[in-house]
């Protein structure tokens, strides 16, 4: 197991990390910007360092920097958390070639799922389903017309690198994709550095459902059940839970055999996630791959009893994975909501000083916050300020504590989506667990139209 360990990254994913290796024995090295030096994460780690300025691309994003202060720290391993530099592929190469241990997949898996077109590929060759479409880059709004008109109207426009729903547009008739192609195109390439277009098919409606794996460096690979992802607002996961309300468990089986194929497929290693799109009669099928701990994890720990940061620094370590999936079982029902620091209607980021802030106490609860009373949120990174997790013996149970949990929850000095996630869960379709991707446009927008 390593001694020391560099955590690139801020905020409650750090802090998350850094628990796990506290309670391993394993010292840990925060980095920070100068935006963030009396953050939690730094106080809290055993020994931090500056890595740039506030703006994310000079601090965050400093390879160069974040690799200095691990040499400098004597760090053996980095890990990378989400979001930032833990899906660059460049990154953990260089990782690599300074001899340090990226906790996570090789950069050659990283590479390939980066790109969705790539997986797909992959994945078709696995034997995983996929949605209808074309695995080779659209060049131009004509060619990807063509394609559209051959598959059939609506289809969804996509970039194939990057996330978060950017680059990504649902298109009903030709007129709508030339005239989204270009302004899609333009939007990957300044995200993302990589304008590759392509086109599917368009299921409406349906569940987000996303299957966990944990995959050592000897053969090992094993699911750890599922999420149910659907309540998003603008392609982004605001509400999570496990497992899923939707599907039966003869698909849960299915699924968790294609996840099992589709890591193993691509010779994948440490913690990942295989994410699917799932129609209404349950057929379901590959959408991308997330080659790293996702911001969900805490609800599969809760339901499986596992810690996924320790497995990912004993896989990363060359450990063997000791657990079978015949010996994982489900306990209980997990829900997690994200807490931004944004306005509940327009979703427009709020910084400013959290002036008060008291957290929810109670049997079931589970807190990850990256903030606390007086901390300034600044508009430089993520508004995702906290997760809230809820657990219970069913479904109705962690509803319930969730409902009471955002009802505690206070927040003052900026302006949060709790009003949103307070009406979400009290929502009879939610209760219901009768959530698609399209929840919050069908469900939450229009009664805050009404008000």
């Amino acid at each position: 197991m390593f001694q020391k360990v560099l955590i690139a990254n801020r905020g409650e994913i750090a802090r998350r990390i850094i628990r796990t290796c506290k309670r391993l024995g394993i010292q840990t090295v925060a980095i920070y910007s100068k935006a963030d030096e009396t953050s939690l994460h730094v106080r809290e780690a055993d020994e931090s360092y500056c890595v740039g300025e506030p703006p994310v691309n000079q601090s965050y994003l400093n390879v160069d920097a974040i690799l200095a202060a691990a040499k400098e720290s004597g760090a053996e391993a980095i890990h990378p958390g989400y979001g930032l530099l833990s899906e660059n592929a460049g990154f953990a190469k260089r990782v690599e070639q300074e001899g340090l241990v990226f906790i996570g997949p090789t950069s050659e898996v990283i590479e390939a799922m980066g790109s969705k077109l790539e997986a797909r590929k992959r994945m078709a060759s696995a034997g995983v389903p996929i949605i209808e479409g074309v695995n080779e880059a659209m060049a131009s709004a004509t060619e990807a017309a063509d394609v559209a008109a051959k598959i059939g109207y609506p289809v969804m426009l996509k970039a194939s690198a990057g996330g978060g729903g950017i680059g990504m547009q649902v298109v009903h008739d030709e007129a709508e994709l030339l005239k989204a192609f270009e302004g899609n195109q333009k939007r990957a390439e300044s995200f993302f550095g990589d304008g590759t277009m392509f086109v599917e098919k368009f299921i409406a409606e349906p569940h987000h459902i996303e299957v966990q794996v944990l995959a050592d460096q000897h053969g090992h690979t094993i699911p750890v059940f599922e999420r149910e992802c659907s309540v998003q607002r603008r392609n982004q996961k605001v509400v999570e839970e496990a497992t899923s309300p939707f599907i039966s468990a003869e698909t849960r089986e299915k699924m968790l055999d294609a996840a099992v194929a589709a890591a193993s497929s691509i010779g994948y290693t440490n913690a990942g996630t295989i994410e699917f799109l799932v129609d209404a009669n349950e057929q379901f099928y590959f959408l991308e791959m997330n080659t790293r701990l996702q911001v969900e994890h805490p609800v599969t720990e809760e339901i499986s009893g596992l810690d996924l940061v320790e497995w990912q620094l004993k896989i990363a370590s060359g450990e063997e994975l000791t657990i079978e999936r015949s010996q994982l079982t489900i306990h209980g029902h997990a829900i997690e909501v994200r807490i931004y620091a944004e306005d509940p209607v327009r979703f427009f980021p709020s910084p400013g000083t959290i002036t008060k802030l008291v957290l929810p106490q109670g049997a079931g609860i589970r807190h990850e916050a990256g903030v606390e009373e007086g901390s300034v949120v600044t508009p430089f990174y993520d508004p995702m300020i906290a997760k809230l997790i809820t657990t219970g013996t069913t479904r109705d149970e962690a509803v319930t504590r969730m409902q009471q949990a955002l009802a505690d929850y206070v927040v003052e000095g900026i302006k949060t989506n709790i009003p949103m996630l307070r009406d979400v869960v009290a929502h009879p379709e939610f209760k219901a667990g009768r959530t698609t991707t399209k929840f919050v446009e069908q469900y939450y927008l229009p009664e805050v139209a009404k008000k």
